[in-house]
C-alpha cells in the first residue's frame, strides 16, 4: 500500500493523519482508488434512465366517494348504494365494483386528500393538468400542459419518436401555450380498437415519395431564412420543429412499429379490454416503452355523473376503467418498467358527496382521489384522509401543485424551473405545492 509519509498527528477520529493519508484509506467500502475511479467513469458512460408518464385523465370528474373514499357509515343520502371491498393490501378498502384493482392494491397508491377550491370543468381541467389556477373560464390553455413542460424540458426519450402523445384524440387542455407550437401533442385522432386503426399523418400519401418528401424538405430549408426575416413573435421556430420533428416521423419505422397493436398478442388485448380506453391504455405502454415520455390518456367525458351516477358507473364506467387501469399497472410492472415508468389517473374534482335528486352527485373540488403506480415511488398505501362525508380533508391535505410535483419528481425536472409567458414575463413550471412526502 502506498503512503504519503509525513508528520503523523490525529484527526477528530483520533486516526493518525500518517495512517489516513495512505491511499487504501481514500477509498470507500475497501475499494482501492483505482477501483474507485473505474466506476465512476462506468455511472458516468451508463444511460440515462428513461423515465416517463401515463396519466389517465378522468374527464367530467370521478366519483371519489363511490370509487376509493368510501363513507360506508354515513347516511344513506351521503354514502349511495356501493359497498367498500377489501383489497390484497390490510387496512385499505375500495370500492366493490373496482374488485381487479383491489388484487393490485399493492402496486398502488391513493392520495385520498386532494383538494382545489373551483367547481368549473374548464377551470379545473386547466389546474389540474397545468397546476396553474385560471382565473377566467377558457376553453384552451393559458399555461402549458403538464406533458407539453415535459417535452420542453426532456424530450422524447428516443429520437424518431413524439415526445407527447394524446390518445385517443386531442385532450382538452393538452396544449403548450407560450412554450410553443413544437411541444404540442401528437395525437392520432383515431380508435385504436377499430380493425382499422390507423395513425393520422403518420403515413406518407401514395402520390408523395420519399424523393418528392426530400425535395421539399430541402424547399423548406431554402426558405427558412425569408421566414424567419418576416418572424416577429418566434412562432417560426417551433414551427420548423414541429415540421422537422414530424418528417422524422414519417421517414422513420420507429413511430409506425410502437402504434401498431396488431403486434400485440391478442390475449394482453382481451385482458386491457377491447375498448377504446382499454386499447389506448396498451398503446400508451407500446409508446412509453418506445421511447415516448409522456402520455395522456382521456377515458370519456362520461364521468360527470350529475344524473344516474350508481347505473353509469356500476354498468360503464367502472368496469372498464378497471380493467384496464389493473392491465397497465400489471403489464408495466411484468415488463420491470415501474421504475422509470408513473402511471398516474385522475380528473378535474370529485362529486358531491349528497346525491342530488336525479340520483346524480354534481361537482366538488373539495376533495378527489388521486391514483400513483410505478414511477420508483412508494406502492401499497391509501394516502390522507376526508372527513366522515367525504367533503374535505382532514389528514394531508394535497393541492394540484403537490400531485403534479410529485410527476416532476419521478423524471426528474425542477418544478421551480422558469420559461417566459408570451408578455416575457418568467413563469415557474409551478407556483406551489412539492412532491408528496409519503410516496417518494
Amino acid at each position: 500500500m502506498l503512503t504519503i509519509h509525513g508528520e503523523s498527528f490525529a484527526n477528530c477520529d483520533r486516526v493518525p493523519r500518517r495512517d489516513f493519508l495512505k491511499v487504501g484509506a481514500l477509498t470507500l467500502g475497501g475499494l482501492s482508488l483505482a477501483d474507485l475511479l473505474r466506476y465512476q467513469a462506468q455511472a458516468a458512460s451508463a444511460p440515462a434512465k428513461k423515465k416517463a408518464v401515463i396519466l389517465l385523465y378522468l374527464a367530467g370528474g370521478p366519483s371519489h366517494i363511490d370509487m376509493y373514499d368510501l363513507k360506508p357509515d354515513a347516511p344513506a343520502e351521503i354514502r349511495g348504494e356501493f359497498r367498500p371491498i377489501k383489497t390484497n393490501v390490510a387496512g385499505i378498502d375500495i370500492g366493490e365494483h373496482l374488485p381487479l384493482q383491489a388484487n393490485v392494491m399493492h402496486q398502488m397508491s391513493i392520495v385520498r386528500s386532494a383538494y382545489h377550491t373551483n367547481a368549473g370543468h374548464g377551470m379545473g381541467s386547466q389546474w389540474m393538468l397545468t397546476g396553474w389556477q385560471p382565473t377566467i373560464e377558457v376553453n384552451d390553455n393559458i399555461y402549458p400542459a403538464t406533458g407539453s413542460v415535459v417535452a420542453k424540458v426532456k424530450g422524447p426519450n428516443e429520437p424518431g419518436l413524439p415526445a407527447y402523445v394524446t390518445l385517443p384524440n386531442r385532450t382538452p387542455f393538452s396544449k403548450a401555450a407560450y412554450l410553443g407550437a413544437e411541444c404540442n401533442p401528437f395525437t392520432p385522432d383515431a380508435d385504436p380498437n377499430q380493425d382499422g386503426f390507423q395513425v393520422r399523418n403518420l403515413k406518407l400519401p401514395g402520390r408523395v415519395t420519399p424523393e418528392r418528401l426530400d425535395r421539399r424538405r430541402n424547399l423548406l430549408t431554402q426558405l427558412d431564412q425569408v421566414r424567419r426575416d418576416l418572424d416577429t413573435k418566434g412562432d417560426i421556430v417551433g414551427i420548423d420543429k414541429f415540421y422537422r420533428d414530424a418528417m422524422e416521423m414519417v421517414t422513420s419505422d420507429k413511430a409506425q412499429k410502437a402504434f401498431n397493436l396488431k403486434d400485440e398478442d391478442p390475449k394482453l388485448r382481451e385482458k386491457y379490454g377491447r375498448h377504446d380506453l382499454g386499447q389506448s391504455c396498451l398503446l400508451a405502454r407500446r409508446l412509453v416503452e418506445a421511447g415516448v415520455t409522456f402520455v395522456t390518456v382521456q377515458t370519456g367525458g362520461g364521468w360527470d355523473t350529475h344524473g344516474d351516477n350508481f347505473n353509469q358507473l356500476k354498468n360503464s364506467l367502472l368496469p372498464k376503467y378497471d380493467r384496464a387501469l389493473t392491465a397497465l399497472v400489471q403489464d408495466i410492472h411484468d415488463r420491470g418498467l415501474a421504475e422509470d415508468v408513473l402511471v398516474i389517473s385522475y380528473g378535474e374534482f370529485g362529486r358531491t358527496p349528497r346525491i342530488n335528486p336525479g340520483a346524480g352527485r354534481d361537482h366538488w373540488p373539495g376533495a378527489m382521489s388521486v391514483v400513483f403506480s410505478g414511477g420508483g415511488l412508494k406502492m401499497g398505501q391509501a394516502i390522507g384522509a376526508t372527513n366522515d362525508k367525504a367533503e374535505y380533508p382532514t389528514e394531508k391535505p394535497y393541492t394540484p401543485g403537490c400531485v403534479l410535483s410529485t410527476m416532476y419528481h419521478c423524471l426528474g425536472i425542477d418544478y421551480k424551473q422558469s420559461f417566459f409567458d408570451h408578455a416575457r414575463r418568467p413563469m415557474q413550471i409551478l407556483n406551489e405545492g412539492k412532491p408528496i412526502a409519503e410516496l417518494v
